[in-house]
């Protein structure tokens, strides 16, 4: 096997900006920014969205159509009939 193949793998800590949510892992990903949790050293990563603030994974997600993108389509596709098979 070959030597320093695979990066070094840390223990480190998400936390979500928005809603302060932390969660500690472990990743291949680093800062400068340290922080002692049960005594042990892991690195602080701060996230802009996580899935603690993601409005997919709160249920606050809402549909806009703001260029009437469904109507666009039924304007354009609506009329379109399928074709029965071809008779031989």
């Amino acid at each position: 096997m070959k030597k320093d193949l695979h990066p070094k793998y840390n223990p480190v800590v998400f936390v979500d900006m928005t809603t302060g949510t932390r969660f500690v892992t472990r990743s291949t990903k680093s800062s400068e920014k340290k922080e002692v949790i049960d005594g042990v050293e892991h690195s602080v990563v701060s996230m802009g969205i996580t899935s603690d603030s993601h409005p997919f994974f709160t249920g606050k997600a809402q549909f806009v159509d703001t260029e009437g993108r469904i109507d666009k389509f039924q304007k354009r596709f609506g009329a379109v009939r399928r074709v029965g098979k071809p008779t031989v």
